[in-house]
């Protein structure tokens, strides 16, 4: 088994250190790592490979929560995940077959792109809405709160998917009509959604251990944006805004996951909405080295490792990388290292851990 002299060091978390880094409070002693996400065929392989969950007891009603910390403590991480539960819309995906190494279990769910469950207003009036306020929501938050250890936090995720949930309600298709023929329709959804995510976030910032909220929000793809500035700043952007206020605040800072070139609302994500963080940087779109000295100087950046990259390198040309930007990141504080996007199932293991591993190397 390949070793890695990083990430076999004893574990020091230390989640404040994490959010000063976020708010640009200097430059940090050590690096601090950040993801949006590891797909769990990855976190269940590194489980595997270290015996993290050799101690656990499968039958333990929290052994998914109690593995989970194990992986993030193992990875070096300074938080877990976590959010209210059973909140998640329904949405119309289909299944195909994972060529992924490590495979999912029933396939890759793809998003239909062409209708949605709310095409109308009957639809909407009868569309299942999820309670966020009901009994038993908070289980993982609850049980986090009660068993963290002091150097971590929780990182919560689960609110903020305005334009995703436009599209996947609606159909990507059938949106694009819409902001012509339906914007009140439009509208009526955007304002159901913040309806919704004020009630969940506000339920998940009652917790004491929740230190920022990642939201999550695809607005682009490689050129430019999923709808036009003008509708992404009226059906979008003020749900975003009133959550980040919610976070601001309660003391937290509220980072963003996007995909896509944002750069058409970018300032009014910085300066209007007020994010404290981006992340998402895919090399084809910008390389987060090139927007250190830009607005890198206004909010913290986060990741920028890109997928693609990672998948397709060798372990030298992952190490270099990573060493490289830090060198350009580090200083002042306000970057995480991570992925460009998430720790997906296609990304080789090993790969995965290089990166991981020369960011705990990087300094020492």
């Amino acid at each position: 088994m390949k070793q890695y002299a990083g990430l076999e060091r004893p574990s020091r978390p230390d989640w404040e250190g994490l959010i000063a880094n976020v708010l640009r409070r200097g430059t940090p002693d050590r690096v601090y790592h950040l993801e949006l996400f590891q797909d769990a065929e990855i976190a269940d392989a590194i489980a595997e490979r270290y015996g993290l969950h050799d101690a656990l007891d499968p039958g333990d009603p929290f052994y998914a929560q109690r593995k989970h910390l194990a992986v993030q403590r193992f990875c070096g991480f300074d938080y877990v995940c976590a959010r209210l539960e059973g909140i998640d819309l329904p949405v119309l995906r289909h299944a195909v077959a994972d060529t992924a190494a490590l495979a999912r279990v029933g396939g890759r769910e793809f998003q239909d792109e062409h209708r949605g469950p709310i095409m109308s207003w009957a639809d909407f009036e009868r569309y299942p809405w999820p309670d966020p306020s009901a009994p038993g929501a908070d289980r993982e938050l609850l049980w986090y709160e009660q068993n963290l250890p002091d150097d971590m936090g929780v990182v919560t995720r689960g609110v903020g998917h305005f334009a995703e949930y436009l599209s996947w309600l609606m159909g990507y298709e059938n949106l694009c009509y819409a902001l012509y023929d339906a914007r009140d329709l439009v509208q009526a959804i955007s304002d159901r959604l913040l309806e919704c995510d004020r009630v969940n976030l506000a339920r998940v910032l009652e917790f004491d251990r929740v230190k920022a909220v990642f939201a999550s929000d695809d607005m682009g793809f490689k050129t430019g944006l999923l709808f036009s500035p003008a509708d992404m700043r009226t059906f979008v952007l003020p749900g975003h805004k009133a959550l980040a206020e919610m976070a601001h605040e309660a003391g937290r800072p509220y980072l963003l996951h996007s995909c896509g070139k944002l750069a058409d609302i970018l300032d009014d994500l910085v300066d209007d909405v007020q994010i404290d963080a981006k992340h998402s940087f895919e090399d084809t779109i910008e390389d987060v080295r090139a927007v250190k000295h830009t607005y890198g100087r206004r909010i913290a950046l986060l990741g920028g490792i890109d997928v693609d990259f990672l998948c397709r390198s060798d372990e030298q040309a992952i190490r270099r990388r990573v060493r490289e930007t830090l060198d350009v990141c580090q200083e002042g504080g306000g970057y995480c290292l991570g992925t460009g996007n998430s720790v997906a199932n296609y990304i080789p293991l090993d790969n995965y851990l290089a990166m991981l591993d020369e960011g705990w190397l990087y300094g020492s």
